[in-house]
């Protein structure tokens, strides 16, 4: 058992909206204990729910996590190796206090980390919770008269895979779905678990690579968004002559697609489409979005009927306002997707599910589906750049463009009748990002973009 108190806290890893950084220098097993005794202390948590993603360190923190937890004085359900979506239904549907998943997501091989969530599966951030467990982790001033009088909580097991596919298939009407080629790609991440058993259900043909969990990530980190890590899910949608394919992250909260062609999918596009599909269902009701990218998003909802409502991107905040506004369907165009009957928590396989879906009903392809809103508002995609003073720059652009209509919800935006760009520092990297788009003028991208790029200086992250 871990020992409270044995070793100094690097409390480097705490980030906005989770716990990550390199094993064993900023997490390790002494924080994972920590962090499990303070959750209780601070909220109360008599019933948590863990697991982790295939990380070959995540056993270890999760063993470590546990005797936190039991020690604070909650009884732990141990759900095994999933993704962080998985902890998310268990919190709700095991109708416990708080779950904590043991991940890195998309992070190299030596990462890991933890994310929280509190009943219901609210998420704990920086401004619900996650600073205080960092000042309580510490040790300097832990609330041990909270601990007072309680006895050790108990560990049990559970397998809730079963239970999970069932939620999940809800979302879909399995009556449209065709035997289609998909080349499915989990990166050696954990999504392969919950693919092979939803073959059970489903009539698709899923044509497999990097399928097997792999801690070590033999075929490079399984994060999607990067360009090299794509070229593998190209070549196999073109070798097979598939319909489309998916790659998820390693914690498959997150997946990406790529189109018949073999071009990868913008997950800007996919906010849009997804918000169309709701809104059939769903007539009237309220589309959310974050601020980085929006024309397109705002002229579907608009044009079905729907309801549109803008936030500032972020798990913590998306979530949030999707409770408060009554929100159906939310996105981000970092292929975070939120539903409202999920406990408006995000989820890369209900994502897959849903577009699957929709192209086995439509009758039409990936590629046809998202052209024509590539050609009406075409985008750059992000950007990242370091930069030595990040509000240097943004208050620089906001003097040089101020003849635009300016917006500071999340960074800066500032709109002209024909293009606009959103730049943000980003909240958990020491980066600044950029994204523009114009009114179906590609030519107006490239000359903007360059513009900025050349304006914000720094080099590419």
């Amino acid at each position: 058992m871990v020992k409270w108190g044995i070793a100094v806290i690097n409390t480097k890893a705490f980030k906005a909206y989770d716990i990550r950084g390199i094993y064993p220098e900023e997490v390790n097993e002494e924080l994972a204990y920590r962090v499990g005794k303070v959750f209780c202390a601070l909220f109360g948590a008599e019933s948590v729910v863990v697991g982790c993603d295939i990380r070959l360190t995540g056993p270890k923190l999760l063993q470590a996590l546990c005797d936190g937890l039991q020690d604070g004085g909650a009884n732990v359900i141990d759900i095994g190796q999933c993704g962080t979506e998985m902890i998310y239904f268990a919190t709700a549907f095991l109708n416990v206090d708080g779950g904590i998943m043991v991940t890195a997501s998309h992070n190299p091989a030596e990462y890991n980390g933890l994310k929280l969530v509190r009943r219901d599966a609210r998420p704990v951030g920086v401004d619900t919770g996650l600073l205080e467990i960092e000042q309580m982790v510490r040790g300097d001033d832990f609330p041990h008269h909270l601990m007072a009088g309680k006895a050790r909580g108990i560990l049990t097991r559970q397998n809730i895979m079963k239970p999970y596919v069932e939620h999940i298939l809800q979302y879909i009407d399995r009556s449209q779905l065709k035997p289609v080629k998909i080349v499915v790609n989990p990166g050696n991440g954990g999504a392969g678990a919950v693919l092979d058993e939803l073959e059970k259900y489903v009539p698709f043909r899923f044509i497999k690579i990097n399928y097997e969990p792999d801690g070590t990530f033999p075929n490079g980190v399984p994060n999607p968004m990067l360009e090299e890590n794509r070229k593998c899910t190209v070549e196999a949608v073109l070798k097979h002559h598939a319909d489309f394919g998916i790659a998820w992250d390693g914690d498959f909260d997150r997946c990406f697609f790529c189109d018949e062609t073999g071009q990868f999918v913008e997950g800007y596009y996919l906010v849009g489409l997804l918000a169309e599909h709701f809104l059939h269902k769903y007539p009237g009701c309220k589309i959310m979005y974050d601020a980085r990218l929006t024309w397109n998003t705002e002229a579907i909802v608009k044009s079905h009927g729907g309801v549109p409502v803008r936030c500032k991107s972020g798990h913590a905040f998306m979530k949030q306002c999707m409770r408060e506004n009554g929100v159906i369907y939310g996105g981000e165009m970092s292929s975070h997707h939120y539903f409202h009957d999920f406990t408006f928590c995000d989820s890369g396989m209900i994502t897959a599910l849903i577009v699957s879906e929709m192209l086995c009903s439509c009758g039409k392809t990936l590629s046809e589906l998202i052209g024509s809103m590539e050609d009406a508002f075409p985008c750059s995609g992000e950007i990242n750049r370091k930069v030595p003073d990040s509000k240097a720059v943004l208050e620089k652009l906001k003097m040089k463009y101020k003849n635009g209509k300016a917006d500071t919800l999340d960074g800066l935006s500032i709109e002209f009748p024909d293009w606009r760009f959103n730049l943000r520092a980003s909240n958990t990297e020491p980066v600044i990002r950029l994204n523009v788009e114009t009114r179906g003028n590609r030519t107006l991208l490239e000359e903007k973009t360059q513009e900025l790029l050349q304006e914000i200086g720094g080099e590419p992250a």
